[in-house]
């Protein structure tokens, strides 16, 4: 057997080792794949003799994965889910990105900011079709099938390419109704404020920094409201239950119709960091890496939204 031969048999176990662990069983998977249950059993016990392991451990009326069975499993995924990229990369035009791409966004910012750079997308590439959903946690890559993510916030995971492509300006707020002293105040009056909180990023304490010379002022709150919506949150702002930071770009119509006033214009919080994120061990397809390019050119350079940087 030569060497490509080699490779297509190890290939064609490896898919073979997952529809069995997906199907259940030796004679769902022959069904699935079109061919029969000997030809699908022979191709197990080659992939467990090349490897020296015991991936599954069977019975007469039951199959359970060993511990090398559920390391491999997630291996094998990885492997024939990049060559099958690579083929459609090399065979389909490097020009011309197809396929589904899966994409995790926050559901503020997926709602709003991010969906021109999405209808962008799609027209540019109408071979291409995307999954969008909104969830502001970081998703398990493999087991949720995902491409990749945007975050806000730190990122702290080894395994994913995160790449910074904006920064949120975040700014204190509140209903004019709320403020009975003059404007604007000073960080040391807006601890006497009601106040609200967005849990995602502060609970206790608010942090605000001056612009001008990077001076910090820090004090203690205890929060009427406390939301992981940053909706939700603009929404008690307007209400006049207390005073907030909020992403700029969400309130920028608020501040300009005066249903919202910004507190000590010249003190800010720190910006959050805005990634996109994939995992370290995926081929990029081209879908992905065209994605990638036309959300970071989106940015706006003001605070209209993420600031590009």
């Amino acid at each position: 057997m030569n060497v490509s031969n080699a490779q297509a048999d190890r290939l064609d176990q490896m898919q073979t080792f997952i529809r069995i662990v997906e199907a259940g069983s030796l004679s769902a998977a022959a069904v699935q794949l079109g061919t029969t249950q000997p030809t699908v059993s022979r191709r197990l016990k080659s992939l467990e003799q090349s490897l020296g392991l015991r991936l599954l451990q069977r019975s007469t009326h039951s199959m359970k994965l060993t511990v090398d069975g559920e390391r491999f499993l997630e291996m094998a995924r990885e492997l024939v889910a990049a060559w099958f990229a690579m083929q459609a990369e090399l065979t389909q035009g490097r020009d011309t990105p197809r396929g589904r791409l899966r994409v995790v966004a926050p559901h503020a910012l997926g709602q709003d900011q991010l969906m021109r750079p999405l209808a962008d997308y799609l027209r540019r590439y109408p071979d291409v079709s995307v999954e969008w959903r909104l969830n502001d946690r970081l998703p398990d890559f493999a087991a949720e099938d995902v491409d990749c993510a945007i975050r806000v916030g730190t990122v702290n995971d080894p395994s994913v390419v995160a790449l910074l492509i904006a920064e949120v300006p975040r700014i204190v707020v509140a209903a004019p109704g709320l403020i009975t002293d003059r404007l604007p105040l000073e960080p040391d009056e807006l601890g006497a404020l009601p106040w609200l909180a967005l849990s995602t990023f502060y609970q206790r304490e608010v942090v605000l920094r001056r612009e001008a010379d990077g001076q910090e002022k820090a004090f203690a709150i205890a929060p009427r409201l406390a939301t992981d919506s940053l909706y939700a949150l603009r929404r008690a702002a307007l209400e006049g239950l207390g005073a907030a930071i909020v992403s700029a770009w969400l309130v920028a119509d608020d501040l300009s119709s005066g249903r919202l006033v910004h507190l000590a214009p010249a003190w800010r919080a720190a910006p959050l960091p805005m990634y996109l994120i994939y995992p370290a061990s995926r081929l990029q397809p081209r879908r992905l890496r065209t994605f990638i390019d036309i959300v970071r050119d989106a940015m706006p350079r003001d605070e209209t939204g993420p600031q590009r940087l």
